[in-house]
């Protein structure tokens, strides 16, 4: 089976470049999952955003930090399994952290999103929350982990913690795609996926705004960047609850 995960997915350009690029690879994949919590303007998802997400076929997305920025998630939240949200909220939190699916193959994968509390909100602790979860998770059946953290060292602690238990640990977040893809005991890991956006920007925003508010320390209110968006995503190939290949893709390539 084939998994493509799309990285955060920045504003307008980011939503143009995620159409774009599943008009020309969808038909290779069986199961598509992209993080969306930054596509209205870096700032939460509309519903506007989450179905034109699913209707380029996009089969699940994942949040974060920014899950409930915007008041309209959570009647989505509570309408479909399609859009989850961190899974270590305390419990009664609206929607889900975690749901199943049949992949175009037929096969059953699963997805669960977590967020990390290192310079973030301070959630329940989404190493318990993964270990309550995987204690009654089918071991045959696969699942892919969108773990959406700040620090570094948190995100490569949980990729060992979920080494061999997990199909996929897949960090989102921090926005800038990194270069330490692998597998190790059948668990395929990198650190950040990367961002759907304007790449020539500050993760998402415009550079005058940022640069003026580091160089002056006073408020300025930031833009997104208006830029062609490009993609950074994560191809995956598993074999029943096991990856056997990870790829890192950027498109387009210039």
């Amino acid at each position: 089976m084939r998994i493509l995960f799309i990285g955060d997915i920045f504003g307008t350009p980011g939503i143009k470049a995620m159409q774009q690029f599943l008009a020309a690879v969808r038909d290779d994949y069986d199961f598509v999952i992209a993080n969306g919590e930054n596509a209205a303007g870096g700032f939460g998802i509309t519903r506007k955003h989450f179905e034109q997400m699913r209707t380029a076929g996009v089969d699940v997305v994942t949040m974060g930090n920014h899950t409930w920025d915007k008041h309209e998630v959570f009647e989505i939240i509570e309408e479909t399994p399609r859009l989850l949200r961190p899974l270590n909220y305390p419990p009664g939190t609206p929607g889900l952290g975690h749901a199943s699916f049949a992949s175009r193959s037929g096969e059953r994968i699963a997805v669960v999103n977590a967020m990390g509390r290192v310079f973030m909100e301070p959630l329940d602790c989404p190493f318990r929350a993964l270990d309550n979860l995987l204690e009654h998770h089918p071991k045959d059946e696969a699942l892919i982990v969108d773990f959406h953290a700040e620090a570094t060292s948190e995100k490569r602690a949980m990729g060992y913690h979920l080494s061999g238990r997990v199909t996929a640990m897949i960090g989102t977040h921090t926005h800038v795609q990194t270069a330490d893809e692998r597998i190790s005991k059948g668990t395929a890991y990198i650190t950040d996926v990367g961002m759907t956006g304007v790449q020539d920007s500050a993760i998402g925003m415009a550079f005058e705004e940022v640069h003026y508010r580091f160089i002056h320390k006073l408020p300025k209110r930031f833009k997104p960047a208006d830029r062609q968006g490009a993609v950074r995503a994560i191809s995956l190939e598993i074999s029943g609850a096991k990856a056997t290949q990870i790829e890192r893709l950027q498109w387009p390539l210039s």
